[in-house]
Formats: C-alpha cells, sequence, structure tokens
C-alpha cells in the first residue's frame, strides 16, 4: 500500500469499526482516539458537546481516506499560530 504509515487496521479490536461506515476496508484505525481532541472547536470535526463532554462519536475525519493529512495540517496549523503568538 502506498503511504502505509498513513493507514492502519485494527481488525482484531472489539470495537472495529467504531463507527458505522459503509466500506470497512478504507476504515483507518490510525487515529484510534483524535489528536485534535483537546483542540475543542479548532480541530474542524463533527462533534456536540454532552454535559460538558467533548463527544466525538459522530466524527469520521480521523478514520476517513484524508485524515492522516488533515490531522497532520491540523497540527501543523495549530503549532503555527502558538509560535506567531509567542513572537508577539
Amino acid at each position: 500500500m502506498k503511504n502505509s504509515y498513513k493507514f492502519f487496521q485494527n481488525r482484531e479490536c472489539e470495537y472495529f469499526p467504531c463507527h458505522k461506515v459503509a466500506d470497512e476496508e478504507k476504515f483507518n484505525c490510525l487515529f484510534c482516539y483524535c489528536a485534535l481532541y483537546f483542540l475543542d472547536e479548532k480541530c474542524g470535526g463533527n462533534f456536540q458537546y454532552y454535559n460538558g463532554i467533548k463527544d466525538c462519536s459522530q466524527c469520521l475525519i480521523p478514520h476517513g481516506e484524508k485524515g492522516y493529512e488533515y490531522i497532520i495540517g491540523k497540527i501543523v496549523e495549530v503549532n503555527k499560530e502558538k509560535r506567531n503568538k509567542e513572537q508577539v
């Protein structure tokens, strides 16, 4: 698989797939726990708050075909913003 570092599946996981999807073959487990969880609204995902807790169960960004690029891009963006604030 091209760019295999961007895709991983764990079919032995008791929760696989942890979201309902049309095609399990494309379900990416690489970001089992989303690296953007603590960004709150800046994550850009489909989430809701329930009793003050962020619920990402309806978000498929980390598990999609472009999940790796999206998450890495968002981390770069947030780090750049942080560096810019520190320089001011």
